[in-house]
């Protein structure tokens, strides 16, 4: 469920980055190239349509990504933190035992010089 919200959350952001490029910030933008009077989609038709269209694909990411942090597992361990635990869990010895001449555990790993 994580990865279909995850890509369409990716699919979601790249037609809003679309939408908005397609924008004029002066008004013109796809709505330029209908300058015909007689257009079943008008000038500040188009601009309705493209500003609506931006503010649902926004609110659709918005609504997406807290799904996404909603489902994700957080109960469940990934290998990368249960490698990290096993490395935690390693005894080494003190810097004073090696300097006091102890001998290292035999399952200590040796020091590359």
């Amino acid at each position: 469920m994580y990865n279909f919200i995850v890509i369409l959350i990716l699919i979601v952001s790249i037609v809003l980055a679309l939408v908005v490029l397609v924008q004029n910030s002066k008004g013109g933008g796809l709505a330029a190239n209908f300058s015909a009077p007689n257009q079943i989609m008008g000038v500040r038709k188009t601009t309705d349509f493209l500003e609506k269209l931006t503010w649902g694909l926004a609110i659709a990411l918005v609504v997406l990504s807290l799904l996404a942090t909603i489902t994700i597992k957080s109960g469940h361990s990934t290998s990368v933190q249960k490698n990290a635990v096993n490395a935690d869990q390693v005894e080494l010895p003190s810097a004073a035992e090696a300097v006091a001449g102890q001998p290292a555990p035999a399952d200590a790993a040796p020091v590359a010089e």
